[in-house]
């Protein structure tokens, strides 16, 4: 599958033979794809749009493959943490549909602002899934250029990201760069933890106002930290964008169909001059918040079975066989490049610099003070009492 725009292709069609078109179980949830891997035609969502993918066998192919080598990439880097290899990291651990699905919907012109966890949508960008690591090493700011790729540096602080790219997208609308299916549109990922910051309440009122070609994704995993869904809010979070004045639709996350039909749909409204919108991925955080969490203290092992059942690769794996588009030949392959892929960026994280302590202090001023040199000096006097013992 092409990397920049799954479902570009016109030819080689297939007939699905067992798609139909049927609502879900759920009105307010746009689905595709069932948990047992059933294709389903056509959905009509709530404004009367029709959702649907017409891709080519190689294309669904394709989505799988990136399902699976994002999930082992991050499954790597968190083993890496746990060897004391990175300071901390924030897997994407039953993710990966929401993340590939609006990935390979974005084009190229279009720029994302991400949080800290998205990396199965810089993996789409065509970013080296080694750059996000660097950050988390401590070794770097995160090595990609945000102009290049046109996916923005992580964000750690919370729903900061989508004032960032509220202004961005009201300057590409200022530059006159929409109307057009060339035009540009700008998607904004955070979390169901982060509707409740004032940053992204703010960025709603001036997306709005201003009409800005902005797509806000919440990918809501249930959980912000330890906090459940039922004590953030009181209605489904797609339905807060009517107060703000703009669109708003919940899309099961878990199905990476869905979730590209759904997001190529607004980014092209977006670009078309037809203003913001906010899509709520209904998805499941399966692992930690990050490394430092344990999700044992606040949630039940009952609830992450059930969640597991509706698990992103295993629908797509059923679907691919349900359908006879791929045979065990091509998972193991694809099992294996995954493989190979993991023990590369693991060879690469060990062949980084160690991070150089000090350095904390050097971008904190472009000019420095009095204040921060006594500190610096301070840290260095503790680090030099640990000189010549034994580690």
């Amino acid at each position: 599958m092409a990397k920049g725009d799954p479902g570009a292709s016109t030819r080689g069609r297939r007939a699905t033979p067992r798609s139909r078109k049927a609502a879900t179980a759920d009105p307010e949830l746009v689905q595709l794809l069932t948990p047992a891997g059933e294709r389903i035609d056509s959905v009509t969502g709530p404004d009367g749009t029709e959702y649907r993918v017409d891709f080519t066998d190689e294309e669904y192919r394709g989505l799988y493959r990136d399902l699976v080598l994002v999930r082992k990439l991050d499954a790597e880097a968190t083993a890496l943490q746990r060897q004391g290899e990175l300071g901390i990291w924030a897997s994407l651990l039953g993710q990966e549909a929401a993340q590939v699905g609006s990935g390979r919907a974005l084009r190229t012109q279009d720029m994302a602002f991400p949080t800290y966890r998205e990396h199965g949508v810089l993996y789409c960008r065509g970013i080296d899934p080694i750059m996000p690591l660097g950050l988390f090493r401590g070794v770097d700011q995160g090595g990609w250029d945000p102009n290049e790729f046109k996916f923005n540096m992580y964000t750690i602080v919370i729903g900061a990201q989508t004032l960032h790219a509220t202004g961005y997208a009201m300057g590409v609308a200022m530059d006159g760069k929409t109307g057009t299916d060339d035009g540009e549109a700008v998607i904004a990922y955070f979390g169901d933890g982060a509707t409740s910051q004032g940053d992204v309440n703010e960025a709603f009122v001036w997306a709005g106002v201003f009409n800005s070609p902005l797509v806000f994704f919440c990918q809501n995993n249930q959980y912000a930290i330890s906090e459940p869904l039922e004590r953030q809010t009181r209605i489904p979070l797609y339905r807060r964008a009517a107060g703000f004045g703009f669109p708003g639709i919940r899309v099961d996350g878990n199905d990476v169909l869905a979730t590209y039909a759904v997001t190529r749909h607004a980014l092209d409204n977006a670009r078309h001059g037809q203003g913001p919108s906010l899509i709520e991925a209904y998805t499941y955080r399966m692992g930690a918040h990050t490394t430092s969490d344990d999700p044992t203290r606040y949630r039940i092992a009952s609830e992450v079975e059930a969640w597991q059942a509706k698990d992103p690769i295993a629908r797509m794996k059923a679907f691919l066989e349900r359908e006879k588009i791929a045979d065990a030949s091509f998972f193991t392959e694809i099992d294996e490049q995954a493989r190979r892929e993991a023990v590369d960026l693991r060879e690469r994280v060990l062949a980084m610099p160690n991070p150089e302590p000090g350095t904390m202090f050097d971008h904190v001023y472009p000019n420095g003070s009095p204040l921060l040199d006594e500190q610096r000096a301070q840290f260095s006097k503790y680090l030099e009492s640990f000189e010549g013992s034994a580690h």
